[in-house]
């Protein structure tokens, strides 16, 4: 028998339909009847015949006919959702989808696999599992750890052994021994005392007056705290990272238990997640416990099916049942530092895609500013042999050498009046170098020591449970506060060139990159927001591990506060994005006043990629769209091959530049004569790409 999940004014209500021909129509009255009868008033209305409604699906929220039959519109087990007219939206509404989920719009279930085994994840492996694009399956090998583990648990409960989180309580009750007939009910008590995090008014989409003030329905505050919900794609790296820490046999999990949490994963049934709440001491209690909490059926959970909808319906849409936990699982479910972790590798990723990009735009705006490529030249580099250091000016080199890649561009100003160029120019190399320090030992740290380890130890080899402290969320504190500090340079440093860009004193250009300046106010705005957002980097960089405050009745005396250090390093990262976004648009506007002249073959590439998205600025015009636009270029992925768009176009001539060893080029530098042949004409002397510098 077909069956429907109705939302109607903040509740959930199953709908059998005996049969397919019954409209569209039929079933918002059989739900608003049922809803009716649960309703001490009726729910305030007379009949069901007085109320009117429409009814959409609540993925995608598309409009449903009424006269549609249900046999034709809906699948079976269908989430949708009535909204009676007349209803107001609430202020602290949360959609039935949560943000971002427009990417969702081309889910498709993904075939291919990921084996694991709690050893050898990686965080390119993470986010692709974030992502979407693998399912999950155990090794066999982990599969045995797994097992044995789990047999010295039995052991210690059929002995009524007192060992902690499975015979006694938790935190301050450590010493409060627990009968074995409530060692279920414990851990389940665990995950409900621990999941204090916000569920209020999830999915209460219908447009009910009473949302607006305090309101004495049923469900309406489940529990109470802060934070949005993560999103899918950081739910399902959160939830990805869970079990790769469990498939490692330490944390005496059943292995029964543990393959229901993959199939959750594999259907993406992703419970809600606060994004705050967590102190990364004992791991990430509060988002953990909102983690087990969904997987047990209770509290709410999102799929591309079902959008948000209590847990035990999302489950059972998808065929799957509620987790019923054994002894010792709720405690190897909720204690981890997965929150702080899967944060932080989508962050060491995006900081790493970001910083490759920020040498590209870079070069195009040092081009755009008539700058040299001398403070590139190898020799420099050689004696500061800093990997780094001298990889990022290997790419100027690549981008910038008109030799190999003709510029009209720099041969106007072969011959010029200028020096050197500005700090935030000539040495991008060494200042890049600090901020690839940063990247490539947080991405190390990440991948070798947080990706890969367990916290409770359960050993199997010696029949023993030890209480130790790999919980504690320090180390991917402090490595987080330290990328955020190293990424932030990129933005800093941005800024300065986005004012040259802009400033005609400095650039040569017209003020702002827009003709008719004064009734045009071109890049004026676009500068200050690139300035206001580097400003609030400096705030957010400030280090969260610096702080401790003692929790849990001072048993835990120090926390790391890590979910605070991977939520700003994000952020910090986002704003970085959108600064070197808008030197990107500010460089290629630049480059329409330098035209009929043209750059490099590949900073033109760079330019054409632009350009497919964004027309260049004739006057004024909305630019908000544009700035977005020029994100995207940014921050989107090419599936097929995991490339950045910007560095994906790039990346071809960086490579055959390094794979064909083409000989650097080299014009001679006045400072390689004696000071007598210095005596020379000054339009001799001044080899624009500023040959005198050196």
């Amino acid at each position: 028998m077909p069956r429907y999940t109705v939302h109607v004014r903040g509740e959930w209500l199953a709908v059998p339909c005996l049969n397919s021909t019954n409209t569209i129509e039929w079933l918002g009255k059989e739900a608003v009847r049922r809803y009716m009868k649960n309703k001490p008033d009726n729910g305030g209305f007379a009949s069901v015949e007085e109320v009117k409604f429409y009814i959409r699906r609540c993925k995608g929220l598309g409009l449903l006919d009424l006269d549609d039959t249900v046999g034709e519109a809906l699948e079976d087990n269908e989430f949708v959702e009535v909204v009676i007219e007349g209803d107001i939206m609430s202020p602290d509404f949360i959609p039935s989808q949560p943000e971002g989920v427009h990417l969702y719009s081309k889910y498709r279930e993904p075939e291919q696999y990921i084996s694991l085994d709690g050893n050898s994840l990686t965080t390119e492996d993470l986010v692709n599992l974030g992502k979407g694009l693998y399912k999950i399956k155990l090794t066999p090998e982990a599969e045995a750890k797994v097992k044995q583990s789990r047999e010295v648990i039995e052991r210690i409960v059929k002995e009524q052994t007192v060992v902690y989180g499975i015979t006694t309580g938790f935190g301050k009750f450590a010493r409060t021994v627990i009968p074995n007939s409530n060692l279920r009910e414990l851990q389940v008590n665990l995950v409900r005392s621990h999941s204090a995090g916000n569920e209020r008014l999830l999915g209460v989409s219908l447009f009910c007056p009473c949302w607006l003030g305090v309101s004495n329905h049923e469900g309406s505050v489940t529990v109470s705290g802060v934070g949005k919900p993560l999103t899918p794609e950081r739910s399902r790296m959160l939830l990805a990272l869970r079990i790769n820490v469990l498939a490692k046999g330490y944390s005496g999990i059943s292995l029964e238990t543990l393959e229901q949490v993959i199939k959750a994963f594999n259907a993406s049934c992703l419970p809600y997640i606060p994004e705050k709440g967590t102190v990364g001491a004992s791991g990430d209690l509060a988002p953990l416990s909102h983690l087990a909490l969904g997987l047990i059926g209770e509290g709410k959970m999102w799929s591309p099916k079902s959008g948000w909808a209590d847990a035990k319906y999302v489950l059972e849409a998808h065929g799957l049942k509620p987790i019923t936990l054994k002894p010792k699982e709720g405690l190897a479910l909720i204690n981890g530092t997965q929150m702080i972790t899967s944060l932080g590798c989508e962050a060491v990723e995006r900081a790493g895609a970001i910083a490759r990009q920020a040498d590209i735009i870079a070069a195009l705006t040092l081009e755009v500013l008539k700058g040299t490529t001398r403070a590139f030249d190898t020799d420099i580099h050689a004696v500061r042999p800093h990997r780094g250091q001298a990889e990022v000016a290997f790419r100027f080199r690549s981008l910038l050498d008109s030799d190999h890649h003709p510029s009209e561009i720099a041969e106007s100003h072969r011959f010029c009046d200028r020096v050197q160029d500005a700090y935030t120019m000539r040495c991008c190399p060494q200042l890049r170098y600090s901020n690839y320090c940063r990247y490539l030992s947080c991405k190390l740290y990440f991948t070798c020591v947080c990706l890969n380890f367990c916290l409770k130890m359960v050993f199997a080899e010696r029949e023993e449970t030890i209480s130790g402290g790999n919980f504690h969320g320090e180390y991917p504190a402090k490595a987080l506060d330290y990328l955020a500090i190293g990424v932030h340079e990129l933005a800093a440093i941005s800024e300065r060139r986005i004012e040259r860009l802009c400033n005609p004193s400095l650039s040569e250009l017209p003020a702002f990159l827009v003709t008719e300046g004064g009734l045009n106010s071109g890049f004026m705005i676009a500068h200050c927001t690139a300035a206001a957002l580097v400003s609030e980097n400096k705030a957010l960089c400030h280090p969260s591990s610096v702080d401790s405050l003692s929790t849990s009745a001072a048993t835990e005396d120090h926390v790391s506060m890590g979910g605070w250090a991977a939520r700003k390093a994000l952020r910090v990262i986002e704003h970085v994005e959108q600064v070197l976004a808008i030197e990107l648009l500010a460089a290629c506007q630049g480059i329409e006043f330098l035209r009929p002249l043209r750059t490099t073959t590949p900073l033109e590439k760079v330019y054409d990629l632009v350009r497919s998205v964004v027309r260049p600025w004739i006057k004024d015009r909305f630019m908000a769209p544009d700035i977005e636009a020029a994100h995207r270029l940014l921050v989107d992925q090419k599936a097929s091959a995991g490339f950045w768009l910007v560095w994906e176009v790039a990346k071809p001539y960086i490579e055959k530049y390094r794979r064909e060893h083409i000989p650097e080029s080299r014009p001679i530098s006045p400072t390689a004569f004696s000071l007598g042949s210095l005596r020379m004409s000054a339009d001799d002397s001044h080899d624009h790409r500023h040959q005198n510098e050196l």
